[in-house]
Order: C-alpha cells, then structure tokens, then sequence
C-alpha cells in the first residue's frame, strides 16, 4: 500500500561517499580533491540537512588545506609535524562524526566550526 503522505527517499550516498574519499585522502591525497569537487556539484541537492553535511565537506577541504599548508611550512623545525599529525585526527574525526550524522538524516551541529 503506497503512503501518499511519505517523504520522498533522500539519497545521502554521495555525501557518504566524500566522506569515504576524504578518509582515503589520506593514504591517496587525490581522492580528497575529487571528494570536494562532488561536494560543490551537490552543495544545492537535497534537502536542508544534507546540504549541511556538503557545506560542512567543503570547509573541511579547504580548512584541511591551511592546517597542511601550515604544517608543511613549519616542518622544517620540526612542530609542523605535530600540526601534521593534528590535521590527520582532526579529518579522521570530522569525517566520522559527518558519516554518524548522515546515517541518523541530521544537519551537522556546528557545520563551521574550526575543530571537530
């Protein structure tokens, strides 16, 4: 029997698949580049709480890119590698507590923080 009352399906598989490709990022940087271009293409898809989770994506890319930028310079005595390091938990953590928020269908909570 058809609900014609239901809410359409929503898909989150593409925004669950950023999150995969910045996780893999990691050990191939070239997915985390891919990863924000799909991002971009499907910021305006959806509804409100999944646009969240792209917005939240894109800023994770490029905040993610200072904290390498910054890292990298300061490398050479030796603290860039704790930022390195730092940048490493921070995506591991963003992109987890992305993925259990797009499983419950949920806006991320604080889509512009600088932290987790």
């Amino acid at each position: 029997m058809n609900d014609i009352n239901a809410a359409p399906a929503v898909n989150s598989s593409t925004a669950k698949l950023v999150y995969i490709l910045y996780l893999v990022g990691l050990v191939f940087g070239i997915t985390g580049i891919i990863g924000v271009i799909v991002a971009y293409v499907n910021k305006d898809d959806g509804p409100d709480w999944l646009q969240s989770h792209y917005r939240f994506q894109i800023r994770t890319f490029w905040m993610g890119l200072v904290y390498i930028l910054i890292g990298s310079v300061l490398s050479v005595v030796l603290i860039g590698w704790l930022v390195i390091l730092f940048w490493i938990v921070w995506l591991i953590i963003r992109s987890v507590k992305g993925l259990k928020q797009l499983g419950l269908e949920q806006p991320v909570q604080d889509e512009k923080t600088w932290m987790f």
